[in-house]
């Protein structure tokens, strides 16, 4: 599997890897709910729509959403008409699901005379993992603890050393020196399940600690995580949301249309909550966007995901 080949390795000893920088795990989506786990797909470029991404981030999207209300199981035939209302043509389709296959994310299965692809096990349980973090993640208070990741790993394997500080970039670690990282308590039992699913934990000790001294924890905060960055990853998601909000103000727009739009936008959400740790507000930015960026993308799940749902149902009998 070559989830870690994107991770970059010049990263500052305080910085570690900032929000928007390639890294390895999946972002992807579920029935509802969401995904963990994938490298390029949701990568935002600078100067560019935030909603644009690769197509195998939309189809493991649609597959997330979706395919798991049918036993995991779509048929090509009906991807290629849901993709066609993403502006994604047959023949990005039909590589995209391979290059999904190679990854051992998707098995080829048919049903009767019908050609299609099923979630493999790997599938199912990078798609599960991500759930409760896209659609119901916790925010820490300030009386919390925090928790801390101290590693060592030899220069001989720096492979997992990259793949380290990928999966704790993905759960939404900062960095505070080159081999401490840093993120709220309640990050603990999910961090420790990622880490030995990894066969990461052997380099690892995990700590809860308190915050003592010196100075001013805020500050601290802002070394420790580049919340300017993610201010702006956050700011993007929201100039994307507001003209398809605007749009479902009135009535007129239709099933296939609620489809396009939420698939877009949670595809393109669904990297953030891995982003953000989940600080408590007092410690973030004065005019933290994340709350209204949490905010629209809850008004566009309320408003969409109906409709949406009917659009594949009916594309899919």
């Amino acid at each position: 599997m070559a989830w870690a080949g994107a991770v970059h390795e010049n990263r500052s000893q305080a910085g570690g890897c900032r929000p928007g920088q390639p890294w390895a795990p999946w972002l992807e989506a579920g029935a509802g709910r969401y995904v963990a786990w994938m490298t390029t797909f949701t990568e935002a470029r600078d100067n560019a729509d935030a909603w644009l991404v690769q197509p195998r981030a939309l189809i493991v999207t649609i597959y997330g959403l979706y395919a798991r209300e049918a036993g995991g199981w779509l048929s090509v035939a009906s991807l290629i008409r849901l993709m066609a209302e993403l502006g994604v043509d047959e023949a990005a389709v039909r590589s995209s699901i391979s290059r999904l296959k190679q990854r051992g994310i998707l098995e080829p299965r048919r049903r009767g005379a019908a050609a299609g692809y099923a979630l493999s096990r790997l599938g199912r349980d990078i798609l599960t993992e991500g759930d409760h973090r896209i659609f119901d993640r916790p925010r820490a208070r300030p009386a919390d603890s925090w928790l801390l990741v101290v590693f060592s790993v030899p220069e001989a394997e720096r492979q997992r050393r990259h793949a380290l500080r990928s999966r704790l970039t993905w759960l939404g670690f900062g960095t505070v020196s080159a081999g401490v990282w840093i993120a709220p308590g309640h990050l603990a039992g999910e961090t420790a399940d990622v880490l030995e699913r990894g066969g990461l934990s052997g380099y690892v000790s995990l700590f809860r600690a308190d915050y003592l001294a010196f100075g001013d924890l805020r500050e601290q905060v802002g070394r420790w995580w580049d919340t300017e960055r993610l201010q702006t990853l956050y700011q993007e998601f929201l100039d994307s949301a507001a003209p398809v909000l605007a749009r479902w103000e009135g009535a007129g727009r239709t099933e296939g249309e609620a489809f396009a739009d939420y698939v877009r936008a949670l595809t393109a959400w669904r990297r953030l909550p891995f982003l953000d740790p989940g600080l408590p507000p007092e410690l973030l930015p004065a005019g933290w966007n994340g709350l209204r960026a949490d905010a629209a993308f809850a008004a566009m799940r309320e408003r969409l995901t109906e409709p949406a749902r009917a659009h594949v149902l009916a594309v899919s009998r």
